[in-house]
């Protein structure tokens, strides 16, 4: 399959059916460039390539052919999996928008109880507005929101959603797009056009491009905010290999705990 025919079926066809269609697909692309180039550390298949991905300007050698993960999924599994409890530490879990590369393997883990949510997708639990949500104040452990707020008209009542949701001493992940050399998010309320919008925020159902300051937004909602530079722990060899985007920020958030125990549980939380 050639790159541009890759771009026109990524572009043209709804998300909910494309990924439908992809548990077709996958196994083809893996047999295909089976190798021992590159490995997704999701599921430890090799391949001589990773499929080309992007919207408007393409980045080859980012889809992994076996689990469609991108660069920000495996650096959050290596994340989870080397530097968390995730995997063996009984959690409620609340995951939006739940990416394929995820949602099996974390459905199957004995430990989660895990609770998808989104208003499309076919793999959400629960259909819900993330400015509205339909459960109780300090419910979940966990909280993964990624490359969802740049969607939302409306991210600081999202954000706050997120933080009543949230017990204390939890902790969450809100990955998203972001432009690290510019200090202020943009966003224009006014910019409709689909073509525009993707020409301006890099896709079109995009409605901001974040900066730096998305950390402090964070922070004034109540979070408490580590700024994750993941690829820092690991080789120069383990990045190549993996695939990865050297100097993405993982954004974790934590909800402080009462003062009596301050610390307690989001210790626990992680190795």
């Amino acid at each position: 399959m050639s790159k541009k025919t890759f771009k026109f079926i990524l572009n043209t066809i709804p998300r909910p059916i494309l990924i439908r269609l992809s548990y077709v697909a996958r196994p083809i692309f893996a047999l295909f460039l089976k190798g021992d180039t590159f490995i997704d550390p999701i599921d430890g298949k090799g391949f001589k390539a990773f499929l080309p991905y992007g919207y408007g300007k393409q980045r080859n050698n980012v889809l992994s052919p076996s689990t469609l993960s991108l660069e920000r999924h495996r650096l959050l599994w290596l994340y989870l999996k080397n530097d968390t409890v995730f995997f063996s530490k009984n959690l409620k879990v609340l995951h939006f928008a739940p990416e394929q590369a995820f949602y099996k393997r974390f459905r199957k883990l004995k430990n989660l109880k895990y609770v998808t949510t989104d208003l499309n997708s076919p793999l959400a639990d629960v259909k819900a507005d993330i400015c509205n949500l339909p459960f109780t104040d300090n419910e979940f452990d966990v909280i993964l929101c990624n490359h969802v707020l740049e969607h939302i008209p409306n991210d600081t009542k999202a954000m706050e959603e997120l933080y009543r949701v949230l017990k204390p001493g939890g902790y969450g992940v809100f990955q998203i797009p972001q432009d690290l050399t510019r200090e202020k998010t943009f966003e224009d309320d006014s910019i409709t056009d689909r073509k525009e919008r993707d020409r301006i925020f890099g896709q079109y159902d995009h409605v901001r491009i974040y900066g730096r300051d998305y950390f402090d937004k964070l922070r004034e909602i109540g979070f408490q905010v580590d700024e994750v530079d993941y690829t820092a722990k690991l080789s120069k060899e383990e990045i190549t290999k993996y695939c990865l985007a050297k100097g993405e920020i993982i954004p974790v958030v934590f909800k402080p705990q009462i003062p009596s125990q301050a610390g307690i549980s989001s210790l626990k939380m992680f190795k």
